[in-house]
């Protein structure tokens, strides 16, 4: 018997060694005092089949140090990919969620080899193409929602049925009461009734011709010239914890210069505001003026829209506070960390400023916070979360991996 129980104790030594270890330790830590909840924590699918020989995606276990099984998605985009797409990639991060609460510096988690297959987590992020409402793009993670418009909605209405004709690139916002997704739910309702709060929330912002809520523009010190609908789209990642996804605009004249944009929107649960890469191309000048716009006045008709704007340009941010008459109230914020120039204003629209290079990106983030969601009661605090998640921007997550 003693014989037998060292030889399965070589054995199972054997195999760690010829097999890997079955197990990888994550240590995650930040340097701020603040709570960090929702902080999405990546490591590259590398170093998890390094440490994991043959690990597959659906056969993972992600564990926190209580033991307890996380959510995680694993993506096709490397960080280093040179192809913007991802194309060729396999696999490329593994994605998890952790809250840090306000004083928690550091949090362990183990990535696990399992015999079983993991099970589907429900997915807090959706983005997808809206055909059936004259080419709208739309998304949503737990907290917030927004659409944008395409090709057919610009179209002319040649055979003069009525159709809904519209030239924007400006982004809308749908405010939630639910944190499941409502995407689908709202456009199955039909237009008249996500006009209206019924229980899960409403659309009650006004885009028209405005940027909306971080639509994009070229500044040239007096006039916004500003592109059309997105041209074309195409969805890169899809949850369960990430949306991302990217949208074409058709070059636009701007103060002399011809700009084409692509923006890459990466969309996280528990998050209200969405991260969006905008790449410019253009030619002539080193540099342009690109201008991020809020609509000034968003309100339904009659809602009597008051309005107040607080600015911290050393810290990166801009919020618009709007306080409709019974809609509730809504929060807007811009951040471009790092990088924000300066701000102005046109006719439609509050801007926040930025230089861009042709073919460099600029990251900002953008995205929106209602009263009757239940998670801001005041301007006081939605200006404190745009704050704070300009602070966790300047100040990242470090990770570092034990096999």
């Amino acid at each position: 018997m003693k014989t037998r129980s060292c030889l399965a104790v070589l054995l199972s030594l054997l195999a760690v060694a010829l097999h890997g270890g079955e197990r990888l330790a994550v240590t995650v830590s930040h340097d701020l005092a603040i709570a960090r909840p929702a902080e999405t924590i990546a490591v590259p699918w590398t170093e998890v089949a390094r440490a994991l020989p043959g690990a597959l995606l659906q056969k993972l276990a992600v564990k926190d140090a209580a033991g307890n099984v996380l959510p995680y998605q694993v993506t096709n985009i490397a960080p280093e990919a040179k192809d913007p797409q991802g194309k060729g990639v396999a696999y490329g991060e593994l994605l998890f969620q952790h809250d840090f609460a306000p004083g928690e510096k550091s949090a362990t988690f183990t990535i696990e080899k399992t015999e079983t297959v993991a099970p589907v987590f429900p997915s807090k992020v959706f983005a997808r193409f809206v055909p059936e409402r004259l080419d709208d793009f739309a998304w949503e993670n737990d907290r917030i929602a927004h659409r944008t418009y395409g090709p057919a909605l610009a179209a002319p209405d040649t055979e003069k049925r009525g159709k809904e004709v519209l030239v924007t690139s400006g982004l809308d916002i749908w405010c939630k009461r639910v944190r499941y997704p409502v995407v689908d739910r709202w456009y199955n309702k039909g237009h008249d009734h996500y006009h209206k709060d019924e229980g899960e929330g409403m659309d009650m912002y006004q885009v028209g011709t405005s940027r909306g809520c971080g639509g994009t523009g070229v500044w040239d010190g007096q006039k916004l010239f500003v592109g059309r609908n997105y041209r074309t789209w195409h969805v890169i990642a899809n949850g369960p914890i990430r949306a991302i996804f990217e949208l074409t605009y058709e070059a636009w004249a701007a103060a002399g210069v011809k700009v084409a944009e692509v923006k890459r929107f990466t969309v996280d649960a528990g998050h209200n505001l969405d991260q969006i890469d905008s790449t410019f191309t253009f030619e002539g000048p080193k540099q342009i003026t690109i201008a991020i716009g809020v609509n000034r006045n968003s309100g339904d008709k009659g809602q009597e829209t008051k309005v107040e704007l607080t600015q911290d340009r050393a810290a990166g941010w801009f919020t618009q506070w709007e306080v409709q008459k019974s809609n509730g109230s809504l929060g807007e914020g811009v951040i471009i960390p790092g990088s924000l120039a300066g701000f102005a204003e046109d006719p439609v629209n509050q801007l926040v400023l930025a230089t861009v290079n042709s073919g460099q990106p600029l990251r900002y983030h953008v995205g929106a916070g209602w009263t009757k969601s239940g998670d801001f009661s005041s301007k006081e605090e939605w200006n404190a979360y745009v704050a704070a998640c300009a602070a966790r921007l300047k100040s990242p997550i470090k990770i570092a991996l034990t096999p």
